[in-house]
């Protein structure tokens, strides 16, 4: 069993806690972390791209010229797909760039993403994150006492954590969640996982 070790928000080391090798040790599967991150991104897409085929372009009822005679080429409009102002052929359309998987690839997927970052020594368990003030100074001075300054972290609360949020709101580099939204980009997307102890083992008894 990992152990880990528990500070306070001063940094200094108040415990070790033993992490559960099902959830924070596992064998990585790479091509779910992969699938659900693309699932993650895909599911932003608008997919409101749109051209217009040859029958949706105004215009180009009648036939340019005659069919013979000219010693030109048969046209039959002038919004047929070779002609500038014409329809577009094979264009895009709106769609929609969701899909599903299983939810044993999304639980392996999550743990995979816990695993990396245990095994990186980018896991930060603190004892409370319960902040005094909603003041973005006293945010910058825990993540500099932290060691955390420069790094994009993603705080993971057990509950709501008013505090914490409106005093890193304004941080580009950090990002708060509770527990139960956790989710694999935003994980793998952070430098550092900081999490309190309580939502540890919320983590766990999720995904148990």
């Amino acid at each position: 069993m990992a152990k880990i070790s528990v500070k306070n928000l001063n940094g200094e080391k108040v415990k070790d806690l033993t992490l559960n090798d099902a959830i924070w040790n596992i064998e990585v599967n790479d091509d779910c972390l992969k699938k659900m991150i693309r699932l993650q991104l895909d599911a932003t897409r608008q997919g409101t791209r749109k051209t217009k085929n040859r029958s949706e372009v105004s215009g180009g009822g009648k036939k340019p010229w005659s069919q013979k005679g000219t010693g030109r080429a048969r046209q039959g409009s002038i919004r047929a797909t070779q002609w500038r102002g014409g329809g577009i052929p094979f264009g895009v359309v709106p769609r929609d760039y969701t899909f599903k998987i299983n939810k044993k690839e999304r639980v392996i997927a999550l743990k995979t993403a816990l695993t990396y970052k245990q095994k990186e020594k980018a896991l930060v368990v603190i004892d409370n994150l319960t902040f005094k003030s909603l003041k973005t100074k006293d945010a910058l001075a825990v993540l500099k006492t932290l060691k955390l300054a420069e790094a994009k972290t993603l705080f993971v609360t057990s509950d709501e954590n008013e505090n914490l949020y409106m005093a890193t709101r304004n941080l580009g580099n950090v990002a708060c969640l509770m527990a139960d939204e956790i989710n694999c980009y935003d994980i793998v997307n952070a430098d550092v996982l900081v999490c309190d102890e309580a939502a540890v083992k919320n983590i766990e008894e999720a995904l148990k």
